[in-house]
């Protein structure tokens, strides 16, 4: 493994700390050292309080904070005496350790400490670091893993048996160092946990980490060569709709609307193509923490209501192990793998799904490894994956999240999601915790948010095909689609009816009406499969109600979009699905106006170009903003009963009351 320290980098990071932060960075963003939010670091220093008082403290990395991107305000100093008190005690419950170490943060600003600073604390060394490491667990998770690591790294490390994380783990550690400690050590292996190492500075123990890495990688390199990923051929298309019934289902499982994302890579290809799949894939995770992201095991094929029973087996054979009256989590599953399908990823939100695959891609390597050369890969018992899932603090934190966003879960498509309405749709949507797959014309739209939430797609909404692929890449990525907001729209040159000239009649009906004929079609069996019923806004116009001279083509076509949706609205409410619309007026942040088009139709009124912006009895401006609130209101539980509605957004027009 390549030692990435560089002297002039970690210059610019000044003192103990900073140095802890320019180590901790190059751990948390190696994929193969450390995954969302795992490891751990920490550096003893000294702390001065406000009296100017020198207290000597451990910094440790706080919770909530990514190795990757942690900075200084990301540790939590403590003072190492009080740490002392505690590691001294015959007995202490995890969540009173946890209060203890909250109660004896120098900073009351501070993150809440890592549920492991006792054992940093206890290291006498002054910097520590902790990773996941892929070959670390490779070399843990087998039947004889003591044996191997032992075997590969000799006198350089300790071993340290399973143990949940926490204080018992802190007092194993305490008792094993004492016992078996020597001046070649270099680190500590906590057997299906991952690796410690200590130095003098952050520096050193990152050399070090490195060191012992780089003797696993050469170990595993000479008796378990890893096989490059040949080519494969690739799997089949799935039916975009099969993938929005299976997430129903899930969705159903847990309780709530879920993202399910399908991956096809070559990796997880062959995995899936395995004659072994369904015994390799359900012996257990890599780490005990990662099941609180991927559960115990995946779902193998696509029946959800065996799994279900699966896990509702797993949870009362156990729940005697924990000391306090347990809820059962929800028991859906957060990685399908199937032959067909390939691997499926599922989570609350995208970033949940996404790290769920991020960690089942390092697993899958790790299982083949295991299996293929090392004589079979072994995770931990079920009981002790149990604790974990079911820790008392991972308990407190799940009590503590509150309720999640009002439309976390859920997936949108939006059209003409580059600016304008569509835009501020897309990114009400995203704020309210949903998916959002953006369509437009415009190619900014593929950068219009940034996040696993968003999935921009160029594409011209008249051209049904391309249209239809868009739809269904969305499928891929989110897994269904729960709302759909058609926000595309021209508005065409203005021509009286006695000069209207047919292409232009022509290309004005086909974005306005057209478009959004063959969008509905197409999104119809998703909104059908929705776990939270279908949703659909059309942004129709004022004009339907109060056309304006000059714009024949603009104006019938959102009349005709408007009886589309009324007729879809009738259609579509056996199936559970609400269509409403909106008409605004005047919303001048779109692309629908230049400054030309708006002089043109402010002289056509004998208006001021600002008389004209505010044309309504309420003298407002509309803005894409405002009407993308109520688009986003009639999404919500508050319009649960509502469908076929047509809400004006247009500060008030005489003529449309």
């Amino acid at each position: 493994m390549e030692d990435r320290w560089d002297a002039a980098e970690a210059a610019g990071f000044e003192g103990p700390l900073g140095e802890c932060v320019y180590g901790s960075r190059l751990l948390g963003s190696d994929p193969f050292l450390v995954l969302h939010g795992g490891g751990n670091t920490s550096v003893k220093a000294p702390f001065r309080d406000i009296t100017g008082r020198t207290i000597d403290a451990l910094y440790v990395k706080g919770s909530g904070w990514d190795l990757a991107t942690i900075e200084a305000p990301g540790f939590t100093p403590l003072p190492i005496d009080r740490l002392q008190d505690l590691l001294s005690l015959d007995r202490l419950s995890d969540p009173d350790m946890m209060r203890e170490l909250s109660a004896a943060r120098l900073d009351p600003a501070a993150p809440q400490p890592s549920v492991e600073t006792l054992l940093h604390a206890f290291l006498p060394y002054p910097a520590v670091q902790h990773s996941h490491a892929d070959v670390i667990v490779t070399l843990t998770n087998l039947a004889d893993g003591e044996e191997r690591i032992r075997e590969v790294f000799g006198r350089d490390a300790l071993v340290v048996p399973y143990i949940m994380p926490g204080f018992d783990l802190a007092r194993l550690v305490v008792e094993i160092w004492n016992a078996q400690y020597h001046e070649d050590a270099i680190g500590m292996v906590l057997l299906n946990h991952g690796l410690f190492t200590y130095g003098a500075d952050t520096k050193e123990a990152y050399g070090r980490h490195i060191e012992l890495i780089s003797k696993a990688e050469e170990w595993l390199e000479a008796h378990a060569p890893v096989a490059l990923v040949q080519d494969l051929p690739a799997l089949p298309p799935a039916a975009p709709v099969g993938l929005a019934r299976l997430r129903g289902r899930i969705s159903a499982a847990a309780g709530k609307p879920m993202i399910m994302t399908r991956h096809t890579d070559a990796a997880a290809a062959r995995f899936v193509g395995r004659s072994d799949l369904e015994s390799l894939a359900t012996r257990g995770p890599l780490t005990p923490d990662h099941v609180i992201r991927t559960k115990r095991f995946p779902m193998v094929g696509a029946d959800v209501d065996a799994y279900v029973d699966g896990y509702r087996r797993y949870f009362e054979e156990n729940r005697g192990r924990a000391r306090t009256e347990l809820t059962m989590l929800d028991p859906a599953p957060r990685v399908v793998l199937d032959g067909e399908l390939g691997l499926l990823t599922v989570g609350e939100t995208a970033k949940a799904s996404r790290i769920a695959a991020d960690i089942y891609h390092h697993t899958m390597a790790v299982l083949e490894r295991s299996e293929d050369h090392l004589g079979g890969y072994v995770a931990l018992e079920a009981g002790h994956l149990f604790d974990c899932e079911y820790w008392d603090l991972e308990q407190a934190k799940l009590r503590r999240a509150g309720r999640p966003p009002e439309f976390a879960g859920m997936v949108a498509v939006v059209t003409g999601a580059a600016s304008g309405i569509g835009r501020a749709c897309a990114s009400a949507l995203l704020s309210k915790g949903c998916a959002v797959a953006g369509l437009d014309l415009d190619g900014s739209v593929v950068d219009a948010f940034d996040g696993p939430a968003w999935l921009g797609i160029a594409v011209d909404v008249t051209d049904g095909p391309a249209q239809q692929a868009a739809i269904d890449a969305a499928v891929e990525r989110f897994g269904g689609i729960d709302i759909v907001v058609p926000a595309a729209g021209v508005f065409g040159q203005a021509q009286p009816v006695g000069e209207l000239e047919e292409d232009r009649w022509r290309a004005t009906l086909a974005v306005n009406t057209d478009a959004v004929a063959t969008l509905l079609a197409s999104v119809h069996p998703f909104l059908a499969y929705s776990p939270v019923g279908g949703r659909v806004v059309v942004i129709a116009s004022k004009n339907v109600a109060a056309p304006g001279r000059g714009v024949a083509a603009y104006s019938a076509s959102k009349a005709a979009v408007t009886q589309l949706a009324r007729v879809a609205a009738l259609e579509w409410a056996d199936d559970g699905i609400r269509v409403n619309m909106v008409h605004p007026d005047g919303v001048f942040d779109t692309g629908l106006w230049d400054e030309d088009l708006i002089a043109q139709r402010a002289a056509a009124y004998g208006l001021s170009e600002v008389e004209y912006r505010t044309r309504n009895l309420l003298s407002a401006e509309v803005t894409s903003a405002a009407v993308a609130r109520v688009v986003v209101e009639l999404c919500g539980d508050a319009f649960a009963v509502t469908t076929g509605a047509q809400i004006p957004v247009d500060g008030g027009n005489e003529r449309v009351i």
